[in-house]
Formats: C-alpha cells, structure tokens, sequence
C-alpha cells in the first residue's frame, strides 16, 4: 500500500475490522517512513454484477454513488449526517444482496431506500419520495405527507410534520 502523504510503499497495519455488514475491511496502517497514519478499505470485487430494472425495463448496472447522490440530494439543509446515509445505503445494499441475485427492480431498491430514509428524516423522507415515486399532482404529495404525519415519531428528537399547534402560533404571530 503506497502511503497518500508521501509516497512511501512501506507500511504496517495497526488495526483491522470488519465494515459495511462484513462485505469490506477497514485498515488503520501507518507509513513506516513518515509515521503519519491512514485507513484503508479492502472489499471484494463483486462477480456477479447487481443489475438494476427501472420502471421502464431497461437495466443498467447498479451504482452505489447513484443512490448515495439521490439520498444526499434528499437530505440537503437537513440533521442527517453523512454517516448515516452511508448507513443506508449499507442496509439497501444488504437487503439488496439478501433477497436478489442478479437483476432488482429499481422499486425495490426506491422502497428499501425510502423506508430507511424514513426512520431517520420525514422531511428527507418526503423529499426522496417526491422524486422517486413521481407524484401526478400535489394532492398525491399532500396525502403522503399526512399519512407519515399520523405516524408515530419514527425519528427521535424531530417535530412533528405539519403539527397543528405550530402552525396556529406562527399563523398568529404573522409568520
């Protein structure tokens, strides 16, 4: 492993543990040469190739940057670290692998993402929903929204989606 500070191709590994539901390793290394320390991640190149059905039956390979794009994208001026959509996208990938070989349709993949994304933001959640499952007019948004509102908190610590009693105080207050 060539050290990224400088250059040097002589290193020792300090500490390795299994990453990503045991898919990948992750190794803290330290260059023999500088003494600076770095990670690495070694997962296995992948065979069988995981292809993905969109709505209109063409497939395309699938793409773990896409899916990490759409939920960033979704989750833009919101509390969700970036650590937990990697999170995410661990558990989409994992039920992706658990329940298909070769080709998953793109719902599946939406759904998984959805309902992950859902526990964590409901305003992300609403987000991704919009775009992902391409609402015909506002009425089918405004009835997602509600139905997520009526549910219990899922995500700790967040206010309720459209929650009555905030509305009416800044309605009042002239905000």
């Amino acid at each position: 492993m060539q050290c990224p500070f400088c250059g040097g191709d002589d290193d020792k590994v300090i500490d390795s543990r299994s990453s990503a539901g045991g898919r990948a390793v992750r190794r803290r290394r330290q260059c023999l040469a500088c003494n600076r320390r770095f990670t690495t991640y070694e997962r296995f190149e992948e065979t069988t190739r995981i292809t993905v059905i969109k709505k209109d039956g063409s497939r395309t390979p699938y793409d773990r940057q896409r899916l990490l794009a759409g939920l960033q994208k979704a989750c833009y001026k919101r509390p969700v670290s970036d650590k937990q959509l990697l999170q995410i996208v661990e558990a989409v990938e994992e039920n992706i692998f658990r329940n298909y070989e070769r080709d998953v349709p793109s719902s599946f993949v939406g759904d998984t993402a959805s309902d992950c994304l859902r526990k964590v933001d409901k305003v992300a959640y609403i987000r991704f929903a919009s775009v992902y499952r391409e609402f015909k007019d506002v009425g089918e948004l405004i009835e997602e929204a509600s139905a997520i509102r009526d549910v219990p908190e899922d995500a700790p610590g967040q206010k309720d989606l459209f929650d009555a009693n905030n509305q009416d105080s800044q309605h009042k207050a002239g905000k």
